[in-house]
C-alpha cells in the first residue's frame, strides 16, 4: 500500500495526508519526491530509498529503520522521529524545524550543511556522524552521544552538552567551534588534547 501511495503521490505531485502505515517495506529503485502531511509510519522498513527533495509535516517516524537511504535537501516540521535506525543516512542539506529525534542510531550519517531550527535531540546515538557546517538556532542535546562526530565550521556556541558525549569530537584546527560551547567539568578533559596538553 506504501509503495503504491508514494509512487501515485509523486506521479501526481500530490501530498499524502492523514496516512498510517505499519509495519511495511519499501524498496524503491526510483528517486521519490513527495510532501507527507500528518502521516504516521511505524515499524516500517525502508530499503535504499530516496526521499531527496520531499517535505515532512507533523509527521512521525515510529521505530522504522531507515539506514543508508537518501533524505538530502528535505523539509522537516513538527516531526516526530522516535527509536529509529538511520546508520549511513544521508540528511545532507535538509532543514529541521521544531522536529524531536529521541532514541535510535544514527551511525556515520551524514548531515552536513542542515539547518536545526527550534528541535530536540534525546538520548540519540549520532557517533560518527558528519556535521559538518551545520547551523543550530534553540536547540536542546538531552543525553545525546556524539563521540567522534565532526564538527568541522559548525558553531557550537551556547549549545549545552554537559550531560551528553563529546569524547573524540572532531573540529578545525582554529578550534573556533568550540567557543562558546557549554560542557562539564569531566567533559574538559576530552578537549585538553585540542591543546596539546597530556594529563597525568
Amino acid at each position: 500500500m506504501l509503495e503504491d501511495d508514494m509512487i501515485k503521490a509523486a506521479a501526481e505531485e500530490e501530498p499524502l495526508i492523514q496516512k498510517k502505515y505499519e509495519g511495511e517495506i519499501l524498496c524503491l529503485e526510483m528517486p521519490v519526491k513527495v510532501e507527507f502531511n500528518h502521516v504516521c509510519f511505524k515499524k516500517c522498513r525502508f530499503v535504499s530509498c530516496d526521499f531527496s527533495g520531499s517535505m515532512f509535516y507533523n509527521v512521525k517516524f515510529l521505530n522504522c529503520d531507515f539506514s543508508n537511504c537518501r533524505f538530502q535537501s528535505c523539509y522537516l516540521k513538527e516531526t516526530e522521529i522516535w527509536g529509529c535506525k538511520g546508520d549511513g543516512g544521508d540528511f545532507s542539506q535538509s532543514t529541521f524545524r521544531t522536529t524531536m529525534v529521541e532514541e535510535g542510531c544514527y551511525h556515520y550519517a551524514n548531515y552536513e550543511g542542515t539547518l536545526w531550527d527550534g528541535c530536540r535531540l534525546k538520548g540519540v546515538d549520532f557517533s560518527e556522524a558528519f556535521f559538518a557546517e551545520v547551523k543550530f538556532k534553540k536547540i536542546r542535546f538531552e543525553k545525546v552521544n556524539l563521540s567522534r562526530v565532526d564538527f568541522f565550521k559548525t558553531q557550537l556556541e551556547g549549545i549545552d552538552l554537559s550531560d551528553s558525549n563529546i569524547e573524540g569530537i572532531m573540529v578545525s584546527d582554529t578550534f573556533r567551534e568550540l567557543r562558546g560551547l557549554k560542557i562539564g567539568p569531566m567533559q574538559a578533559m576530552d578537549l585538553v588534547r585540542f591543546l596539546g596538553v597530556k594529563i597525568i
